[in-house]
């Protein structure tokens, strides 16, 4: 981190400009419109004051290139010439990274290999360039997506591989040949006399997997008929591996991944071709699952760059199918999803080469629909049977039961309500029993796991309150923990009570940190997020640290969230320049924070006492129990008189 110029780092994907000792471009998480990115050289950090992303230079390439931390350290590792010491691996480990490394290197042979025969063969100019041609595909775009061609001989490619010193073993592995019936392979990795090796992809137009991080992991071949007018549809693909499995994997995510992260939000499409069509027509935030039903690795990875996902499928029965796979799924991974079918006989390939982007856009912009709306007119429109009405009504609301936000379902539910002229109620009664449903589903599966056990906790946690203090933990994250928070990460080694009398007569200090921790632990008090629990913690221990400075401590931070955190908290627009900094007296820092921890204990008196107030409106008629909650509120009240007199703020009873 030493050595890392975040100047250089960011420089290399903004268009930076000098602004005073800062340095400012567009931002490239959002649609920026004025600069509003600044990076401070001095300070080693980035932030956009419009969406409010920054951080240093690792958090900022994980970001922008969605990347995992150790990526991102390798990449600066390799821009700075510095040797990473990672640990000794085992011979087990060794021998699978070979494996897999070798594999990584003999498939990016193969892509670059079909390529050129598409490129500068006659049969790949003649054939496979001219089906490409047919589809309307551009040069660029064909070096975009490194679209390639697999010669008719059936061993070619193997014939070149061996010549170039790649093992069987490897070619094999990977997918790209197979052996014919009873073929065996050698101790040394070649097939042996009485075997040989097929090109698995010969004769095909060939579309080549990367997966997240740019890596070849597996091909699509398109087989093509004698006269190239592609009359034979039927597409091969890459086996499973060790390198590859379907269903982790999303064509095009590695081309699309910045643009669906600008645009917050992703199309999904059947196709290798509709990916391709919609990038050469200028929407590039598009992937495809190649026909098949999503999984949740897909999901999970989709998730990583943007909750907004919008199904693109034909106006066909097929494609109305394919839209329904996998929505669930979705939905239980609180996706927001749009659903888009196209015109009858369009697909988003044909759809995309008879339009602009923007008018492209602006259909998509006019005829997607909401889920929810889009599965209840697909299943109740024209439906009189009552009985198919009510499983129909049953689907969708099966749907809505596996959306995680209860704000999002409440709003759904209501919407249904008048959508199917159905008591609200009934559909709330009908949603809370799938979910117990589901509860109870996944609690039999854990118990059938653990051999028949039948001890295991249920869903719901038990809340612990204490019957007096301030033990309650708030439901989120309020402002005033944040700046407390704040504090520490912009004055946490600062002094604040100097020379104070211990109870053996000698004399102590306490700087921001030590206090915060200090005067919570009084009543063990904690905050809501345990990133901000890490954060006190890590300020405290590093107090007796020489020269321990928070702010740059916690900035370049090796944990992503600690140091996004401090970039997000310890700064303000006006703060990127040391020049405009105002010295803060220990008078005022220690009155400021002292302030805070009343106010945050405040918040968490606050709380309890609505609790409580609900809990004697669900008491009814139960004396005691009534008795003892308005014994707590009583006591409760109290201290909150105390605090607020510490305040010097009026209490209203």
């Amino acid at each position: 981190m030493d050595a890392v110029n975040i100047v250089d780092v960011v420089g290399e994907f903004v268009n930076l400009r000098k602004s005073g000792v800062n340095y400012k471009g567009l931002c490239p998480f959002h649609d920026d419109k004025t600069p509003s990115f600044m990076v401070s050289p001095a300070r080693q950090i980035c932030k956009c004051f419009a969406c409010g992303e920054g951080g240093n230079a690792v958090n900022f390439l994980m970001k922008h290139e969605q990347i995992t931390y150790p990526e991102a350290l390798r990449w600066l590792a390799k821009k700075y010439n510095i040797e990473i010491q990672e640990r000794e691996l085992t011979d087990d480990e060794k021998r699978e990274q070979s494996e897999r490394e070798s594999m990584f290197i003999v498939n990016e042979w193969a892509c670059q290999y079909f390529h050129e025969i598409l490129k500068n063969d006659v049969d790949g100019q003649a054939i496979g360039k001219q089906y490409f041609r047919s589809r309307g595909i551009r040069d660029d775009i064909i070096e975009k997506f490194q679209l390639g061609f697999a010669l008719t001989k059936r061993d070619a490619l193997a014939s070149e591989a061996r010549r170039k010193g790649f093992k069987d073993e490897f070619l094999i592995k990977t997918g790209l040949c197979y052996l014919r019936e009873n073929g065996k392979v050698n101790s040394d990795g070649t097939a042996n006399a009485n075997s040989s090796l097929v090109d698995r992809f010969a004769g095909r137009a060939i579309f080549p997997w990367l997966n997240v991080s740019g890596k070849v992991v597996a091909f699509g071949g398109r087989k093509l008929d004698a006269a190239t007018k592609g009359v034979q549809q039927k597409y091969v693909n890459s086996p499973d591996s060790e390198i590859y499995h379907k269903e982790r994997e999303l064509y095009g995510i590695y081309q699309a991944k910045k643009a669906i992260v600008k645009e917050d939000c992703v199309y999904m499409v059947e196709g290798y071709t509709d990916v391709i069509a919609m990038h050469q027509c200028g929407l590039e935030n598009v992937v495809a699952n190649s026909g098949t039903a999503l999984s949740v690795h897909q999901v999970k990875l989709l998730h990583r760059f943007s909750q907004n996902i919008v199904l693109l499928y034909d106006g066909d029965e097929a494609g109305i199918h394919a839209a329904m796979r996998g929505t669930d799924m979705l939905l239980q991974e609180g996706m927001n999803i749009k659903v888009l079918v196209l015109p009858d006989g369009d697909d988003p390939d044909s759809f995309a080469r008879k339009h602009t982007a923007q008018q492209f856009k602006d259909y998509i912009a006019e005829h997607q629909k909401d889920f929810i709306q889009f599965k209840t007119d697909l299943l109740l429109n024209g439906v009189t049977d009552p009985h198919k009405r009510s499983e129909a009504i049953s689907s969708i609301l099966k749907s809505v039961s596996v959306i995680p936000d209860k704000l999002k379902r409440d709003t759904y539910l209501s919407e249904c309500s008048h959508r199917f002229s159905v008591n609200e109620q009934a559909l709330v009664t009908t949603v809370n029993n799938y979910i117990q449903k589901e509860k109870e589903d996944r609690q039999k599966e854990r118990e059938r796991a653990l051999n028949g056990q039948t001890d295991v906790g249920g869903e719901t946690p038990v809340q612990l309150i204490a019957p007096i203090g301030l033990h309650t933990a708030q439901e989120q994250t309020s402002e005033v923990e944040r700046l407390l928070v704040q504090s520490i990460i912009r004055h946490g080694e600062e002094i604040i009570f100097d020379n104070l009398e211990a109870e053996d007569g000698s004399t102590i200090s306490l700087n921001v940190a030590e206090y915060i921790d200090f005067d919570l632990g009084q009543d063990d008090l904690s905050f809501s997020s345990p990133l901000y629990n890490k954060v006190l913690h890590e300020a405290v221990e590093h107090s007796d640290d020489a020269n321990f400075k928070a702010d740059r401590y916690f900035m370049q931070h090796p944990d992503p969230q600690v140091s996004q955190l401090a970039a997000t908290l310890g700064i303000d627009s006006h703060q990127l320049s040391r020049s405009f900094e105002r010295e803060t007296s220990m008078m005022q820092l220690r009155q400021h924070v002292q302030h805070l921890i009343l106010d945050f204990r405040m918040d968490i008196v606050n709380q309890r006492m609505k609790d409580l107030q609900r809990q004697l409106k669900e008491a009814g008629s139960d004396m005691t129990r009534i008795r003892e909650l308005m014994e707590e509120y009583k006591q409760i009240q109290e201290i909150r008189n105390v605090l607020a007199r510490q305040r010097g703020s009026d209490v209203v009873v």
